[in-house]
């Protein structure tokens, strides 16, 4: 079994925990737990752990070389067991998604994020599945600024619902396949009351 190489994207370090930037270290997390596969061995220049979830074996990946230069880590895990950039399932905080919504997309460029620039500088290629955790755009002021600032109290409270439909896609993603999972989830507000 192919194994798939699930990387969450952010910078190490308490100071940026729950900033915004960091968005796909808190999914990686909640997809540790939820899993009981923990993100504890060093390895890659990474945070990792690998297991079986969803008939699906897992390796999961915490980049620690801030998020400039995520790619290193990620074509460095990718070399070392054997994975097509098709193997790869990023997930990473969106500027372009508005806050509650979280997309599957396939391919693709950069967009401006730093990390993603990095992956496909680093693999040669864009072709990796992305999780995209929508944290909206400032109204004003910097965009630097806005990522590395931590989410507001509102936004915390509302981050468990988000966080999980991150993962409940992932799931469907695994299982059930691309299509699926975007038909399911691409056009869903995690911020809507359940049934809604």
């Amino acid at each position: 079994m192919v194994p798939k190489l699930i990387v969450g994207l952010g910078n190490p370090g308490s100071r940026y925990q729950w900033t915004r930037h960091n968005a796909g270290f808190m999914v990686l997390d909640r997809l540790s737990h939820t899993s009981a596969i923990p993100v504890s061995r060093k390895s890659f220049s990474a945070l990792c752990g690998e297991g079986v979830w969803h008939d699906s074996r897992i390796l999961l990946l915490k980049p620690q070389t801030f998020m400039n230069l995520s790619g290193r880590s990620v074509a460095e895990a990718a070399r070392f067991h054997k994975l097509s950039p098709r193997d790869i399932i990023v997930l990473h905080d969106d500027l372009d998604i508005p806050f509650g919504r979280v997309k599957i997309k396939i391919g693709g460029g950069h967009g401006g994020h730093n990390g993603l620039r990095s992956l496909i500088l680093e693999l040669g290629s864009g072709e990796f599945t992305r999780i995209r955790i929508g944290i909206g755009r400032p109204a004003c002021g910097e965009v630097v600024d806005y990522v590395l600032h931590p989410f507001d109290s509102t936004e915390l409270d509302a981050l468990p619902a988000i966080l999980d439909g991150g993962i409940d896609m992932l799931a469907v993603l695994l299982s059930d396949g691309q299509k699926r999972a975007m038909n399911e989830f691409n056009n869903r507000n995690f911020l809507d009351p359940p049934g809604n």
